[in-house]
């Protein structure tokens, strides 16, 4: 279920609201398990078995740390987190990746006449990459002691399948939620506050991520004969904007969603197209998978103490993985191995913030580290990489089509000028964060800025959505 449906803004989520603050305080945390075991059915159906057996399974292995810790059992605190990481993995694995393996085998098999295996391709659950790193990070933090383990199983498939976050995230890690899971503030401002933020992000998605992806979609969309060098750059820019808007607008609403229920998520963007560095970008970008693979992979590989080469080494590992997390395609693994070797070579080239005294530098780091990025991206939005490749071709050409017909293929004047309007995300201040000065701003500018969130945009966002003017959210094929 999307959160720009007309489902879930006008059945599902009133519903829910209703149930759940008109009923006993404690039964507030069954009614919202309940209601997110029914969300993720209403997409995934039958699979939200496999939801549950996540979420049983890290239960369990949390509950043997946490017998283990209290009897001073080492060994035994080990194979508990053990058995969590390789049930998660495993589950991962084999849903995300195997379609993929037996593709590259039967692929060599044909080859080196082998023959094929006979295979039905598995289907891929929605939202599977992100419930299984969040359910693992339970287990270790019982293990490091952070927190301790939840008594009630409820409670722990509500952490899991939390619908607010549940398909795209925030990553939430159990030691940032474990006491909100057992008490929180539902207070009025807390909820107000989540309806602004959640307005904020259906704007953000409706109004604008799914109006310039109609300008990249065509770009991308293009047969290499017709594709230049200015079709290809517009299509890559359109792509960043919308992907930047697409996601970041999910994790608005997201957090906003968390607080109407009394939650507080952790924050995923901040101003990301406004980094000095590759470095910085991925400090803005996503920051919860950030947070999570330095917590429970870099730092557990040693992290930076085991002099450059070791940390080069950990680093692009991270980012190897990190590609291969968000697709089992070969474009994601250059993906991550491109961003790998990037952060690599800044770290050892000394990369570090931009000084005072270095500010006339600024917008050129600026620039350079978007024209990484944006390269980045065609990796990621290229059908395969053959795509990818003459989609770089083209961008590094010089145009043969006329421009007149180019922006007529490319995209209706309305597209355009939302586009050209959103490209601001560019050349904003860094330390101005839209979302967050709407939110927590005071004054009469903040005040106006609510106003025409609240009451013009998201009126005119729910215009678009009765007219059917939306589409399920990038990340959801992750």
């Amino acid at each position: 279920m999307v959160f720009s449906s007309i489902p879930f803004l006008f059945v599902f989520l009133p519903v829910v609201l209703l149930a759940y603050y008109a009923g006993p305080r404690r039964l507030r945390n069954l009614v919202l398990a309940l209601a997110s075991l029914a969300f993720y059915v209403w997409g995934s159906g039958a699979l939200v078995a496999l939801l549950l057996i996540s979420a049983l399974a890290n239960y369990f292995a949390g509950g043997l740390v946490a017998r283990a810790r209290k009897d001073g059992r080492i060994g035994l605190m080990k194979f508990g987190v053990g058995v969590s990481v390789a049930a998660n993995v495993a589950l991962l694995g084999y849903f995300k990746y195997a379609n993929f393996v037996v593709a590259q085998m039967n692929a060599l098999g044909d080859r080196f006449g082998l023959g094929e295996i006979a295979w039905e391709s598995v289907a891929l659950p929605i939202g599977i990459s992100f419930y299984t790193f969040q359910a693992m990070s339970y287990a270790v933090d019982v293990y490091r002691g952070r927190v301790e383990h939840l008594k009630n199983p409820v409670n722990f498939v509500l952490f899991v399948a939390l619908f607010p976050q549940l398909i795209v995230g925030p990553i939430v890690r159990f030691h940032e939620i474990s006491d909100q899971i057992l008490e929180r503030d539902t207070g009025f401002d807390q909820f107000c506050s989540g309806v602004m933020r959640f307005c904020h992000g259906l704007v953000k998605k409706v109004v604008i991520a799914d109006m310039v992806a109609v300008v990249a979609n065509a770009a991308f969309a293009l047969p290499e004969d017709r594709l230049n060098g200015l079709a290809a750059w517009l299509g890559i820019v359109a792509y960043t904007v919308q992907l930047y808007f697409d996601f970041s607008a999910y994790s608005d609403m997201a957090v906003g969603l968390g607080r109407m229920f009394g939650f507080t998520f952790p924050e995923n963007f901040n101003r990301p197209y406004s980094a000095i560095s590759v470095t910085d970008f991925w400090r803005r970008w996503h920051m919860t998978l950030g947070a999570w693979f330095k917590d429970y992979v870099f730092i557990p590989m040693g992290g930076s103490k085991g002099g450059p080469a070791r940390t080069y080494f950990n680093l692009w590992t991270v980012f190897f993985i990190c590609g291969l997390w968000h697709g089992a395609e070969w474009r994601f693994l250059v993906f991550g191995c491109y961003f790998g070797v990037v952060l690599v070579l800044e770290r050892a080239l000394g990369q570090r913030p931009l000084h005072a005294a270095e500010a006339r530098f600024l917008p050129l780091r600026r620039l350079l580290t978007i024209l990484l990025v944006m390269n980045s991206f065609v990796l990621f939005r290229a059908p395969s990489l053959t795509h990818a490749w003459y989609f770089f071709e083209s961008m590094y050409s010089f145009p043969t089509v006329p421009y007149p017909v180019l922006l007529a293929e490319l995209g209706s004047k309305h597209a355009l000028f939302v586009l050209f309007l959103s490209c601001a995300v560019f050349f904003l201040p860094r330390g101005w964060v839209g979302g967050l000065s709407i939110d927590r701003g005071r004054g009469l500018g903040p005040a106006l800025l609510r106003f025409a969130v609240v009451l013009l945009g998201t009126f005119y966002a729910t215009v678009l959505v009765i007219g059917g003017s939306f589409s399920p959210f990038l990340y959801f094929q992750f």
